[in-house]
């Protein structure tokens, strides 16, 4: 009686109640930039990337809600996979409003123009306030009651496959080289998240030929539960060799109203091989009818529509459920057989 007591009144004052032995993630609407919040069954937390900057603090304001929601106080790891304004931009004005432990990232930006170096020095301004760890392929990043992997990092990828890794991936063959990406979205720090039987993968916005690198000849990965797509759902990104190597049941797309989700590679994530739904952050506007989810499935069904996060809960037996904010459509996955 007691316990049911408390239930609703934690219910009533709109506090979060988290199971403890799920593995929580929210994937925040930052308008097509990324914003991705990992908390551990240990209540330990990582986020990846800020959204951008300015906004009057837009997306540093939409991160702090949903850390409050999640019970997360402090940040503990804040993961910058590379140094593009949609992603590292909003730094400054998060470092404002809750406290953050440890900054990794894969070292230093190559862009070198003015607006690049500025954007960078504004960050490490903040960085140097905390502690900073350099990402290289291979390593793990140290979340308690969770395993990160980091697979690709400032333009290298492991040379080891991860456990269930190794197979000759068969997609290789028809998805060719393209031209060489020397931005920094070719540098970004990629990583492999588990919890027990759950593995998702969030790659930032690695591009095509570093896709490639990463499964080819020999898929290094293995197979997923979920897929972020990478990029915001771009098709400089999200080849054939790695999103059906990847084998993923669901794949979450951050992308906004009208950048991401471009049509070749929502095809392409859609009509992967096992893959069962996809959800959306937004309804891509230029990628057509066809290449959208149904609308239970998109978090923002309009331009102006202005909703925070789809969620996704784990358990260590692979089970897991995703839930939209907008509408509360929450779809069960069961373990893989």
């Amino acid at each position: 009686m007691r316990k049911l007591i408390f239930i609703a009144v934690m219910a009533f004052l709109g506090l979060p109640l988290r199971a403890a032995n799920t593995f929580d993630v929210y994937f925040i609407d930052v308008e097509g930039g990324q914003s991705t919040l990992f908390v551990s069954p240990s209540g330990k937390s990582m986020l990846v990337d800020t959204g951008w900057s300015d906004h009057d603090g837009r997306d540093a304001d939409r991160i702090v809600s949903v850390a409050k929601l999640a019970g997360v106080t402090r940040l503990d790891y804040v993961v910058i996979t590379h140094f593009h304004v949609d992603h590292v931009g909003g730094v400054p004005q998060l470092a404002e409003r809750i406290p953050i432990g440890t900054f990794v990232d894969h070292g230093t930006s190559v862009e070198t123009s003015p607006a690049a170096q500025e954007l960078f020095k504004d960050y490490v301004e903040v960085r140097d306030r905390a502690s900073h760890l350099i990402a290289r392929p291979g390593d793990r990043i140290p979340v308690e009651g969770i395993e990160v992997r980091v697979v690709t990092a400032a333009g290298q990828c492991i040379q080891r496959p991860l456990a269930g890794g190794g197979a000759p991936n068969p997609y290789c063959a028809s998805t060719p080289q393209r031209e060489v990406d020397r931005s920094e979205n070719a540098q970004s720090v990629g990583m492999v998240i588990s919890f027990g039987k759950f593995r998702m993968v969030d790659f930032g916005d690695l591009t095509w030929n570093k896709e490639l690198a990463l499964v080819c000849p020999n898929n290094r990965i293995g197979r997923v539960d979920v897929y972020l797509s990478t990029h915001h759902g771009l098709d400089q990104s999200n080849s054939p060799a790695i999103v059906d190597a990847l084998h993923p049941r669901v794949a979450i797309t951050n992308n906004g109203a009208t950048k991401g989700g471009e049509a070749q590679a929502m095809h392409t994530i859609r009509t992967s091989p096992g893959i069962e739904d996809v959800w959306q952050l937004h309804y891509a506007e230029n990628a057509g009818k066809e290449n959208n989810s149904p609308e239970p499935f998109i978090v923002n069904v309009d331009q102006d529509a202005k909703v925070s996060w789809v969620k996704l809960s784990a358990q260590s037996d692979g089970a897991f459920t995703v839930t939209n904010s907008r509408n509360g459509k929450t779809k069960s996955y069961p373990p893989r057989p």
